[in-house]
């Protein structure tokens, strides 16, 4: 998702002329390739076979050669690295975005990652300019869970693009729920094979779809089997063509235990798909209970299952929540709303710092 995110605010940022834009990655790869793309310089530090030491350092040597006037950076590793590596060189200022919160969902947090976020705590709040937020409810937890300044948070919420033309769904004989992310704890995608289990009691036109891979998919493929689901229920693995996958399906599916403003959720939307989603973190800053969807208290499966047939079972909720969706997205969450907001913020920065803009 960051990244994700990371490339359209670029994208649209890159039609500013009041800025100049450059961009340090720690790995080579489809990011990279498609920035160039855009025509942004590119500085790749490959964290491959290196110690943090060198990193620190190699980024330094990259900001010493750029001289920007802000350092963005995303998650917790990165908004270390750029702390250490701009801290003797004056003048540059920090944001950083805040996609979520610490994925300790259902597992026990190992010593290292916990001292990290309480590390990546404690530098945002003493040294970042800005920090955004990108919902509401994880600018809440900031301030309430960790003592987070509230004139030093903002929410600016990720974006979307509207696929060009109306929506067209694929011509199928089943009715088919999708879901797309990393396979990963605070995903809980066991509970959409949970989901699939009730909701195949019921009919078996439905069909279930999950995009998308990860250290948990073994677990997920498991409790398919388990459930005798194999007919009605497809681990997809990466899939690159995601507007084919979303024209491929009827409802999106969302089981997450915690998230900020998940885009796949976003597209899902652009795509005039209603979602049922539960109702944890910004969830309900993207979804209005019974207009784009529905949000579900608890973690019930067959009250998820619920949701799912009444959908399946009516095409006119099915499009008036599709429409209702399409025409949010493009009102309050698209890309171009996302990269004003933080062009706005980097302009406000440096007319703090008295600079011009080079991020």
């Amino acid at each position: 998702g960051a990244e994700v995110m990371d490339y359209h605010l670029l994208r649209h940022l890159k039609r500013r002329e009041d800025l100049g834009l450059s961009a340090i990655l720690l790995n080579e790869g489809m990011l990279a390739d498609k920035i160039r793309e855009l025509g942004i310089p590119v500085n790749v530090i490959e964290e491959s076979g290196r110690s943090f030491y060198q990193l620190v350092r190699d980024a330094g040597g990259v900001l010493d050669l750029e001289s920007p006037d802000i350092l963005h950076s995303h998650r917790y590793k990165e908004n270390i690295l750029a702390y250490l590596s701009s801290r003797r060189r004056n003048g540059i200022r920090l944001v950083g975005t805040q996609h979520g919160l610490p994925e300790s969902f259902g597992t026990s947090q190992n010593r290292k990652y916990r001292l990290l976020h309480r590390l990546n705590i404690s530098l945002v709040m003493k040294s970042f300019a800005k920090v955004i937020a990108v919902s509401g409810d994880i600018r809440k937890s900031f301030i309430e869970r960790f003592g987070f300044p509230g004139d030093r948070i903002d929410v600016i919420h990720n974006g979307t693009d509207l696929p060009e033309g109306s929506p067209a769904a694929m011509r199928r004989d089943d009715f088919v729920i999708g879901s797309m992310g990393r396979i990963f704890p605070v995903k809980d995608f066991p509970l959409m094979v949970e989901i699939a289990r009730e909701v195949r009691r019921e009919t078996d036109r439905i069909r279930f779809e999950l995009a998308g891979d990860g250290p948990d998919r073994g677990k997920v493929q498991e409790l398919v089997d388990r459930y005798g689901l194999g007919d009605a229920f497809r681990l997809r693995g990466f899939v690159d063509d995601l507007a084919g996958f979303y024209r491929g399906i009827d409802l999106y599916l969302s089981t997450s235990l915690h998230e900020g403003i998940p885009i796949s959720v976003l597209d899902a939307m652009s795509h005039a798909i209603p979602v049922v989603a539960p109702n944890v973190g910004g969830m309900k800053e993207i979804l209005e209970d019974g207009s784009e969807g529905y949000l579900v208290d608890g973690r019930d499966p067959k009250t998820f299952a619920r949701k799912c047939l009444d959908l399946y079972r009516s095409g006119g909720l099915r499009q008036a929540m599709g429409s209702s969706a399409r025409n949010k997205v493009e009102k309050e969450f698209s890309n171009e709303c996302m990269a004003n907001a933080y062009h706005r913020l980097y302009l406000e920065i440096a007319r703090v710092s008295g600079n011009g803009v080079h991020a």
